[in-house]
């Protein structure tokens, strides 16, 4: 029952964070649920929980989209999605993550010293952006923080951003959370009974992140992006 109250009071955390920056809950979540479960057990419980909250991105900021964004995010990360998923089923221990840490670092660092400086916001762009997100989702469950980067290349309206995001996770998160149950992988009793408990409690979590985002000037989000982006990439490197 312990274990279950700690991963209810995570969730909440996770969700709120995972939120409010647009990543998901799985980047604070992972790392966590890595340390006392097997890595494709802890990717399923946390792809649920993630799957839900971009169904509450997705109701709770449904002010604007932009469809072509959207596909090209979403239709390249499927793929990818489901190709690193079937790799977390058998390879475990890539160093990948580590270079992901220090890529995202190196670029958030870039960006505020080169304010002007941004990636083409082009089709192509988008395309990487998803087939990158999606791998990374599959294989770590960590897909939102490379998603992020590359959405804040279009400058997004705060809400729009964070809508897209939720819509460009739900298709990626469909296809991994399947693609870990046909694996094999299965929760143990207390992790279903922390999962029915953690859905319900990962929407107030979503809830509170939209009310201190509505005070939260457009100005600054990009900066409060860029700093969640760092603290992910310092995370990922030194993540043992």
């Amino acid at each position: 029952m312990e274990q279950v109250l700690v991963l209810c009071l995570l969730t909440l955390a996770a969700s709120a964070i995972g939120t409010a920056t647009g990543f998901g809950t799985s980047t604070v979540m992972i790392p966590v649920m890595a340390l006392f479960v097997p890595l494709p057990t802890a990717l399923l419980f946390v792809g649920v929980i993630h799957l839900f909250g971009d169904i509450w991105k997705v109701l709770l900021f449904k002010r604007g989209l932009d469809w072509k964004l959207i596909l090209g995010f979403g239709l390249s990360g499927i793929a990818a999605s489901f190709l690193g998923a079937s790799l977390s089923l058998y390879a475990q221990g890539i160093p990948l993550k580590r270079i992901l840490g220090g890529f995202m670092i190196v670029y958030v660092v870039y960006l505020f010293l080169n304010r002007t400086w941004a990636l083409s916001k082009t089709n192509r762009t988008a395309v990487f952006g998803g087939l990158l997100s999606g791998l990374f989702a599959g294989l770590f469950g960590v897909g939102g923080a490379v998603r992020g980067a590359f959405l804040t290349v279009f400058n997004l309206p705060k809400e729009v951003y964070i809508f897209t995001s939720g819509l460009i996770g739900l298709f990626i998160d469909i296809t991994r959370v399947s693609r870990y149950i046909w694996g094999g992988t299965r929760l143990q009793q207390d992790l279903l009974i922390a999962l029915i408990f953690g859905i319900p409690i990962s929407f107030f979590g979503a809830y509170v992140a939209k009310r201190l985002l509505d005070k939260l000037p457009q100005k600054f989000f990009r900066i409060f992006i860029g700093g969640f982006l760092f603290l992910v990439g310092v995370k990922l490197l030194f993540w043992p």
